[in-house]
């Protein structure tokens, strides 16, 4: 998967090397085209965890939501990028101060350091997604969402504190699903209505490939179902 160009993440070039500026990540629009709502990214490899965590640093990403295990069928499908307690990447420390356990994912709560400042960051790991197809209930996948939702914007309520970081192995299947569905109930919400195709469209103008197969493309309608029933029935 190439980053589409236009909205690639591009980080800050490190100790003068042009190169250490390319990671395989987009800015994703959210709703109403708000601007770099989300950064969709590959799942983080040997090689590329200092990169992951320069990003996250610069970005200032207050949440990092995985949905992969690391390895899938006897495949490796992504490194484990957490530490057990405390790690160096980079210039970046990252400490784990608390983890918590909640039904389909785990939460990680982190401080991260780099000269002198830091930065907390709160990691959901999505493990309850099946291999190789979406789940058959989207019950745990909309309680990430809705929780998500709420952790994303400052004390205003309105205001975003900075991209939400996604990724699964490679950043567009059960990514793309996430987004899409934080997006729809956004647009249910405040519209009563949803257009599941043109969330779609313009996630896959921002990075190709967004949505892999028809049973994601499903599961997502399945999802906003689910919930539009919740607000009918006077919930969230």
């Amino acid at each position: 998967m190439i980053p589409n160009e236009h909205s690639r993440v591009i980080l800050p070039n490190y100790e003068g090397d042009s190169l250490s500026s390319y990671i395989n990540a987009n800015y994703i629009r959210g709703y109403e085209v708000e601007a770099c709502a989300y950064i969709a990214t590959q799942g983080p490899m040997a090689h590329t965890i200092v990169d992951f965590w320069r990003m996250v640093w610069h970005e200032k990403s207050p949440i990092i939501v995985m949905i992969t295990k690391l390895k899938e069928k006897n495949q490796s499908k992504c490194e484990n990028y957490l530490p057990e307690k405390i790690g160096g990447y980079g210039d970046i420390e990252v400490t784990v101060d608390k983890v918590a356990q909640r039904p389909g994912y785990l939460m990680h709560f982190l401080t991260l350091r780099c000269k002198g400042e830091a930065h907390k960051v709160v990691h959901y790991w999505y493990t309850a997604w099946p291999d190789h197809k979406p789940p058959d209930s989207p019950k745990m996948i909309l309680d990430l969402v809705r929780e998500v939702e709420l952790r994303r914007y400052k004390d205003d309520g309105v205001t975003p504190k900075g991209p939400i970081t996604v990724h699964c192995s490679a950043g567009i299947g059960r990514t793309g699903c996430f987004i899409a569905i934080s997006i729809g109930i956004r647009q249910l919400r405040e519209e009563h209505s949803v257009d599941v195709l043109g969330i779609v469209c313009s996630m896959r103008m921002d990075r190709g490939g967004m949505i892999q197969t028809h049973e994601q493309y499903e599961f997502i309608h399945q999802a906003l179902c689910e919930y539009e029933k919740m607000l009918d029935a006077g919930g969230d």
